[in-house]
């Protein structure tokens, strides 16, 4: 909603003279809104839409992903190289909103359930350290086990995406996915755990934070 009014709203982007410019939305929006706001622009303009993963740790690494016009892309490569260390091209308009959803639900998913099982592994008596020692040794280890892992064991939730944001774009899944009659029955679970630590005061802490509703 907030993408829509600064475009079409008061003094908004339509509001200019875009004739010969370009206009490339960076905001987390699902494909409908993307697609509502290219159909408006593209008559008077270039569009094209660009991701960024969102994490502060995977903005340094600069993982971007774009969609829509294929000249206006290569038009702001300086400027995309100047903020990501890689760039790529999804084709049509919606496309990279749907690639970062997915990455993000995949991300989300995984980490509600590193969160869930060392919470068991704690009830069962076992040392969460030890789970992720043990774990770090095997093929299911990752940067991002490692470092949700020693940050759910801490305690410690320094922001680098937070949990509402999180819990959003696992909405937008979910939402995006309707119109598609595909059930997401491990994300719409996963969902509920996000918004029930959002409801505890923990949307501004870091994802890792699900972990105080797995506790329970």
């Amino acid at each position: 909603q907030v993408a829509k009014e600064l475009v079409f709203g008061n003094c908004g982007v339509m509001s200019a003279n875009l004739v010969g410019k370009g206009y490339v939305e960076m905001t987390g929006v699902d494909p409908e809104t993307s697609h509502d706001i290219a159909e408006q622009i593209i008559a008077k303009g270039g569009h094209s839409e660009a991701q960024i993963q969102r994490s502060k740790n995977q903005a340094e690494e600069g993982i971007l992903l774009a969609a829509g016009e294929r000249l206006l892309f290569e038009e702001c490569q300086t400027c995309f190289e100047a903020i990501s260390r890689n760039s790529f091209y999804m084709g049509d308009v919606g496309n990279a909103t749907k690639m970062n959803l997915v990455l993000q639900m995949i991300s989300g998913v995984m980490l509600a359930g590193i969160a869930e099982r060392l919470a068991l592994a704690d009830r069962e008596g076992l040392q969460q350290k030890d789970v992720l020692e043990v774990l770090e040794l095997t093929s299911m280890s990752s940067e991002l086990v490692m470092q949700k892992g020693n940050a759910i064991i801490k305690g410690e939730f320094p922001p680098q995406q937070e949990l509402k944001h999180m819990q959003k774009d696992l909405k937008l899944e979910l939402n995006m996915t309707e119109g598609l009659e595909h059930p997401l029955p491990i994300t719409a679970a996963s969902n509920e755990v996000y918004k029930h630590a959002k409801r505890l005061s923990y949307g501004s802490h870091d994802s890792s934070a699900v972990n105080v509703r797995a506790r329970f």
